[in-house]
């Protein structure tokens, strides 16, 4: 790190100085007017700007929050402690990334003097041209994704152990000279230079704190919902289009955590669902089959007596419903 930068996040702000004069907490209504502490990007930027820097504020406890925006700290010298979600410590030391969106919720423990770090203020169409350099599917695609549609998502912020890699900091360092000198003519020098971030982090994934498999776990789970509450009209290529995600990478997580692929699950939960009726409605046979989104009755009376010897009468027949 340039002995420029660091004299740019050494300097005390007029903030750490009414802090350390009056013994102060931090002042929420120089980040938000609302009454909910949600900082508020118009607080932080000047109209037009999607992306902007200011040091950490030092000496206080800066109390949970949220952000309208996306925030990335990277920590530049010593070590802050922050608490995401109201649970997770993680404690940034020299070299370290920490990414939150919208949805996060954020506290962080009072920082020394000599305790530098940088938060970068970023509205999410910033990473427009990012979120196209990135092709891999992984957990910072997903995450760029979620800041750019403000959806839910199980990853909200991602923490990077990135202070041995030296490609990194010399991106970040970049962007800081730039945004500290302020030169126009920067802004898709800066888009372009958060894009090859993005993907030099890509790469590093194994120094991303966050399980790959929860993740992956959870893109799991919403599918399946999704095939048992609308079996006889969704698709994967529906569901690829709602999440965003190739078919192909869907495809393979359901292999690799179910052992099926889609048309095999989605004919389980037809099924299942056929059975289901046949035991407990007087639905005829060709109306449960139509319920099901069936539109060829070979398929279905195949299907059916391949999984349960039977076809679907006798099924009802050998079960002895009393609902004809």
């Amino acid at each position: 790190m340039t002995d420029r930068i660091i004299e740019y996040l050494s300097t005390i702000t007029d903030e750490e100085k009414r802090i350390l004069k009056e013994n102060a907490d931090i002042n929420q209504a120089d980040y938000t007017s609302s009454i909910d502490f949600v900082v508020d990007n118009k607080k932080l930027l000047q109209k037009g700007q999607l992306i902007e820097i200011r040091p950490h504020t030092r000496f206080a406890h800066f109390p949970r929050h949220s952000h309208n925006y996306v925030e990335m700290v990277y920590m530049c010298q010593g070590s802050t402690t922050h608490i995401i979600n109201g649970r997770e410590r993680i404690t940034l030391a020299a070299g370290d990334i920490l990414f939150m969106n919208q949805h996060a919720t954020h506290e962080i423990l009072p920082a020394s003097e000599t305790d530098l770090a940088v938060n970068f203020i970023i509205l999410p169409e910033f990473f427009d041209r990012s979120l196209s350099m990135i092709e891999q599917d992984n957990v910072v695609r997903h995450f760029l994704i979620s800041a750019l549609t403000g959806e839910m998502s199980s990853v909200n912020h991602l923490y990077f152990k990135t202070s041995d890699i030296v490609p990194i900091h010399n991106l970040i360092e970049n962007m800081l000279v730039t945004l500290i000198d302020k030169k126009p003519g920067t802004y898709n020098i800066n888009t372009v230079t958060m894009g090859l971030l993005l993907m030099n982090l890509s790469v590093f994934c194994e120094t991303i704190d966050i399980d790959a498999s929860d993740y992956e776990k959870n893109l799991v789970l919403r599918i399946l919902k999704t095939i048992e509450t609308n079996y006889s009209t969704t698709s994967l290529n529906e569901i690829s289009g709602d999440l965003k995600l190739p078919e192909y990478y869907l495809s393979r997580l359901l292999k690799k955590y179910t052992g099926h692929n889609f048309k095999e699950l989605l004919k389980q939960q037809k099924l299942q669902q056929a059975v289901y009726l046949l035991d407990n409605s007087s639905l005829s046979v060709d109306r449960i089959m139509e319920k099901l989104g069936y539109n060829n009755s070979s398929y279905f009376y195949r299907a059916f007596k391949e999984k349960y010897s039977v076809s679907p009468a006798d099924y009802r027949k050998k079960n002895g419903s009393s609902k004809t």
